[in-house]
């Protein structure tokens, strides 16, 4: 890797995604080639997920990576300290963007995880993976409620579409109090999308909103909240009015299949049994550093210069304000899509057209803060949907989960005994507190509001879940900054998912041949902003840039979500009835 002094203005991009069939050996690295190392540097731009996948698997494969990184290693999905939070030789307490949640669904993440040594641990960091056993959807000023959350046990055999509508329907009547006419209704939607051929899929489903897809606004406030609004904006932080139901119903057809047990790779909802930095990132770091990865923190990309139809390097910040050229054979970037478009200038525009269409996408305000109580608060055994809060709050009491881990004699000032983390999905709607937007309310008035918030949901049904007593402190994501004034700003937002947002994803293969783009906006199978997206995204690139050096080293594995095999017939048959412009057989319209 190179440095050079100052830089040309432009930027170009290069690369492909061909979903590899073969991958490395867990923990096995592949023999790096013979002869001199020409063409085989890669400048990696962006550490969080994406960028340490795809040094990863180049790195197995020989190729010298060096990774550029403006903040932390691990991205939004590291943990963080507190500040000043440390006392008598303990650990500062653990923050983070958002709570970690990685479904059985997941195939490619896991796979990564299973091959990151731990101390103690056959299957790596893998086996830092746990269950939780249950789910609350917290209602407020009504009874909540709570229900065991594991896959069913046997997976059943094959499926008709009565099967599927039978299990659909039971699934609802046990977890919801719904009326029997809307969950027959529900029921037959699933069916219907689950019997879409890809073309339907693709050129309906794609531009038909979640909202429309379930004829929401025909049906009952609970049917509203629970199946329409839920769904979207407390779990992926998009509008159910708006967001595409290709992905939001691709998501919960592969999370349906997985709570039948089947292409799973474990329980429908896991987490780590430590804060992310210990059970994940920093093994991941250290084993990267093992096979040669260098790693520069505080380095921000500015511009992607171009010429000759190449990226020629990439122009960074340092801490220390210095700027500076750093050069490589390949860059592959994997910054978030709000980030990387600042830096895809004219000329690299010019040279591929889908960095211009990628303005389009749409990113929002998903934002964690943590609460640090004084008393275990664990409420139940998993994540806790608060389906009527205003800020559409999800919650999960972390500390459970955390075996170990001992937070008096291991984290803070030795007080602390738990942390109840929550992710704030929406930014513009007023509070119950103060009656303003969380973008309009200071850091302090948010913690308040946020803590209101989670008391109307869990202590209106004559029991106490939470006291302010306990309340030790709160730790809210240093990415917002401004808010409470007129410019409020998020460094760390959340790709989302409005009609029509598949077509302006570009492909991780660009038209400019050394650049290559990794991260959870790239076209892939799961077309949702997740671990599991940027994961896959950096496999594709990868791949792409192993077609685009020539090198022989094994491709590595892109799995696609799970779609059961017994409708592959009806599918093929919507597609003719596609071709003929008439409705899907199981459409009540």
């Amino acid at each position: 890797m190179h440095r050079t002094g100052r830089t040309r203005r432009t930027f170009v991009a290069g690369a492909a995604a061909a979903a590899g069939s073969a991958a490395l050996p867990a923990g096995q690295a592949a023999a790096a080639p013979r002869g001199p190392r020409a063409g085989r540097t890669v400048a990696v731009l962006g550490g969080g997920v994406a960028g340490l996948t795809a040094a990863h698997e180049l790195a197995e494969r020989g190729f010298a990576v060096t990774v550029l990184e403006k903040k932390g290693l691990g991205g939004k999905a590291r943990s963080m300290d507190v500040p000043d939070s440390a006392r008598g030789g303990r650990k500062p307490l653990p923050g983070e963007h958002g709570f970690r949640f990685i479904p059985g669904f997941y195939r490619n993440l896991p796979d990564t995880l299973r091959r990151i040594p731990f101390p103690g641990n056959r299957n790596g960091c893998h086996d830092n993976l746990v269950a939780s056993t249950e789910v609350m959807l917290a209602r407020t000023g009504r009874e909540d409620i709570r229900l065991p959350f594991s896959t069913l046990g046997t997976p059943p055999g094959p499926l008709s579409p009565d099967d599927l509508l039978r299990t659909v329907t039971g699934l609802l009547v046990t977890a919801a109090n719904l009326p029997a006419h809307e969950v027959a209704y529900f029921a037959n939607r699933v069916l219907v999308f689950f019997t879409s051929c890809d073309k339907r899929r693709l050129d309906d489903w794609e531009r038909t909103s979640w909202w429309s897809f379930l004829r929401a606004a025909r049906m009952s406030a609970d049917y509203q909240q629970l199946l329409a609004i839920g769904i979207t904006r407390n779990i992926v932080a998009t509008k159910a009015e708006v967001a595409s139901t290709r992905t939001v119903a691709n998501c919960f057809e592969a999370f349906f299949f997985n709570m039948l047990g089947r292409a799973s790779d474990g329980e429908p909802d896991r987490v780590l049994n430590a804060p992310t930095n210990e059970a994940w990132i920093d093994p991941w770091v250290a084993h990267l550093r093992s096979l040669g990865v260098r790693f520069e923190v505080g380095a921000t990309v500015l511009d992607l210069p171009y010429a000759d139809g190449r990226v020629t390097g990439a122009v960074v910040r340092d801490a220390d304000g210095t700027r500076r050229t750093v050069t490589a054979d390949h860059y592959v970037c994997a910054m978030p899509v709000e980030h990387a478009r600042t830096v895809w200038g004219r000329a690299l525009r010019a040279a591929d057209p889908q960095l211009g269409r990628a303005d389009r996408l749409e990113t929002d305000w998903m934002t964690g803060i943590q609460f640090y109580l004084t008393e275990p608060t664990p409420v139940i055994h998993g994540h806790i949907n608060h389906l009527d809060s205003p800020w559409s709050l999800t919650s999960v009491g972390q500390a459970q989960f955390w075996k170990g881990r001992n937070f008096p004699a291991d984290y803070g000032d030795g007080q602390v005994r738990d942390c109840l983390s929550v992710d704030i999905s929406e930014w513009s709607r007023p509070g119950v507190l103060y009656g303003r937007t969380a973008k309009q309310c200071t850091r302090e008035e948010v913690a308040r509001e946020v803590w209101a918030q989670l008391k109307a949901a869990l202590n209106d049904t004559g029991r106490t879940v939470l006291r302010d007593s306990a309340l030790h402190s709160w730790f809210l994501d240093p990415a917002v900054d401004g808010i409470g004034t007129p410019e409020p700003r998020n460094d760390d937002q959340l790709l989302i998912h409005p009609t029509g947002t598949w077509f302006n994803r570009p492909t991780a293969r660009t038209a400019v041949p050394n650049l290559f783009l990794a991260g959870d906006y790239v076209a892939v199978d799961i077309d949702l902003a997740t671990m599991e997206g940027a994961n896959a995204a950096a496999r594709q690139a990868v791949n792409a840039l192993l077609d685009a050096s020539g090198s022989t080293a094994p491709r590595c594995a892109v799995t696609p979500l799970y779609r059961a095999p017994e409708f592959d017939a009806l599918k093929r048959h919507d597609e003719f009835r596609y071709g003929l412009g008439l409705p899907n057989l199981f459409d009540l319209g």
